[in-house]
């Protein structure tokens, strides 16, 4: 995250003789300034240099809108905002009521504390006319060593403006955070193999960042592999891929309970203490279950968790109203659905997730076999182009670890969700407007 003054701004502006000169603010920076700018064919090319260190291959034409252009600008009080709400949010999952109340409808495999945090988070906001907004939050957050690649290919009118080295901070915190979890759940032992796994990773749209983990795993010191789960063997009592000992396994499956058959030997190991795993379950069911908002947004249920009452009225006015869709309220959700965004409790990447005013009743009626939650929309803000192309839509996610906000940054699109097919979009550099 780049820190950019509203003088350093208006210099730049004044050059360009942009007409936002007059009001220097994040909204008349979206409308009307685009020569503060990334150059996407430098980070791809960036990028296809260390895959090719890695003997992975180049990114495909799948990846044409990964990246954006354009930065998105955002007021420091409102990234102060946001660091106070994930330091709130930090206290409220420690605090008593607030596990007991998520572990009565996690799978039972949550209740299976390894004895680490659960690694890196990702808290995604909208900037409402009211301030930022937490709209989710997720375990297995992707793009933060492609936002650290996106920086160091930024490029601005005025050079003095560019601070690189937050690039390289952004990468040594999500490879500190890693280890921090294997020694946590190892009792500071680390031994063995890392294993980046997920379902069949190279298919995977961010194949791309599991290379760049490993490459800097690797420089770190630590052997590292990208494999599927199925590859990996429980034998008297060691996690194995092939003949080798894992130690550790950055977990990036999207089966949060370990469910399913490929998962057999990890899910062993993992309840029986033989690998470190991140994030694990436990970190899923008290972080990302999307009922948990239902809780976060409550001030009754806030007021009952011991939490200091700033922290309280912080998370009140941060969290939408969030709802879960019951047999009982199911007919009013659907008389006022026009206001409510609608997401499956164990959903992640916006599948399944729709807009009340984009509902049929067929998809409706699917809905029942599964829990949803109900969210009061909060649109989001928006950037402009240049273009005669409508404005581009803004979600801002903020990494984080043990409650320490570690990099922002942006994501641009077109649609009900955030996607990355549409051109002039993608991930984007968060620019902050410091006050003056």
């Amino acid at each position: 995250m780049t820190v950019v003054t509203q003088p350093a701004i208006r210099r730049v502006l004044e050059r360009c003789g942009a007409p936002c000169v007059e009001a220097v603010t994040a909204e008349a920076l979206h409308r009307d300034c685009f020569c503060v700018a990334v150059d996407p064919d430098a980070v791809r090319a960036q990028l296809n240099v260390q895959l090719s260190a890695q003997n992975a291959p180049a990114l495909a034409d799948a990846h044409a809108h990964l990246f954006s252009s354009l930065p998105i600008f955002v007021p420091e009080r409102t990234i102060e905002r946001m660091t106070a709400a994930v330091q709130a949010l930090t206290l409220a999952a420690a605090t008593p009521a607030y596990v007991a109340a998520v572990m009565a409808w996690a799978p039972s495999i949550a209740a299976h504390d390894p004895g680490s945090p659960g690694g890196l988070l990702g808290f995604d906001f909208h900037l409402g006319p009211d301030g930022p907004r937490l709209i989710e939050m997720n375990t297995n957050p992707g793009g933060l060593l492609l936002n650290a690649a996106l920086a160091k290919a930024q490029r601005l009118c005025l050079p003095a403006l560019s601070v690189p080295s937050i690039a390289i901070g952004a990468e040594a915190s999500a490879i500190t955070a890693l280890l921090d979890e294997w020694r946590a759940q190892a009792a500071g032992a680390v031994d063995g193999w890392v294993a980046i796994v997920d379902e069949a990773p190279e298919q995977q749209y961010l194949y791309p960042e599991f290379v760049l983990f490993q490459q800097a795993l690797e420089v770190a010191g630590y052997r590292t592999v990208i494999c599927g789960p199925d590859e990996l063997r429980y034998v008297d009592g060691v996690l194995r891929w092939g003949e080798e000992r894992v130690g550790f396994v950055y977990n990036r499956l999207t089966d949060f309970a370990l469910a399913t058959d490929p998962v057999k030997a990890l899910r062993e190991a993992y309840l029986d203490g033989a690998v470190a795993l991140s994030p694990h379950p436990r970190a899923h069911a008290l972080w990302a279950d999307k009922r948990n908002l239902s809780l976060l947004c409550n001030r009754s249920f806030l007021a009952g968790t011991g939490l200091p009452e700033e922290a309280q009225e912080l998370l009140a006015d941060m969290v939408p109203q969030t709802v879960q869709m019951t047999p009982d309220n199911r007919e009013q959700l659907w008389a006022t659905r026009r206001q409510w965004f609608f997401k499956p409790a164990a959903g992640f990447g916006s599948r399944a997730s729709y807009r009340g005013d984009k509902l049929t009743h067929k998809t409706w009626e699917q809905m029942r076999t599964q829990a949803y939650v109900a969210q009061a929309i909060v649109p989001p803000s928006e950037r402009h182009t240049g273009t005669d192309e409508p404005p581009l839509k803004v979600d801002l996610r903020c990494y984080a670890y043990r409650g320490q906000a570690l990099f922002f940054a942006a994501r641009l699109y077109r649609g009900q969700t955030t996607n990355f097919r549409t051109p002039g979009g993608g991930f984007a550099p968060v620019l902050t407007l410091a006050r003056t």
